[in-house]
């Protein structure tokens, strides 16, 4: 819904058998951040058993991605450059 806060939080597994599992569905953005530190530090994203985690907005947006091996990254026409002093 629009203007209403609310998230949903995603883990995905190494297994390309195994389906994405939806962790948290329409919470606060203080719950999805918690809930994505959780499953981003679990012993199943350290032995390599999940292997990302997002979390996506009410409109379906990705507005948080954690990759094994990579950490948070963002996507590539967002990331940050360098041109130079500002002017």
């Amino acid at each position: 819904m629009m203007g209403r806060e609310e998230f949903s939080v995603w883990q995905f597994f190494a297994d390309p058998e195994q389906e994405a599992e939806c962790v948290r569905r329409y919470v606060s953005a203080a719950e999805a951040v918690k809930a994505a530190c959780h499953y981003t530090t679990s012993v199943g994203a350290r032995t390599g058993f999940v292997d990302r985690v997002i979390i996506t907005d009410g409109g379906d947006c990705t507005v948080f991605e954690w990759k094994k091996g990579l950490g948070v990254v963002w996507p590539e026409l967002l990331e940050p450059t360098t041109t130079g002093d500002p002017q």
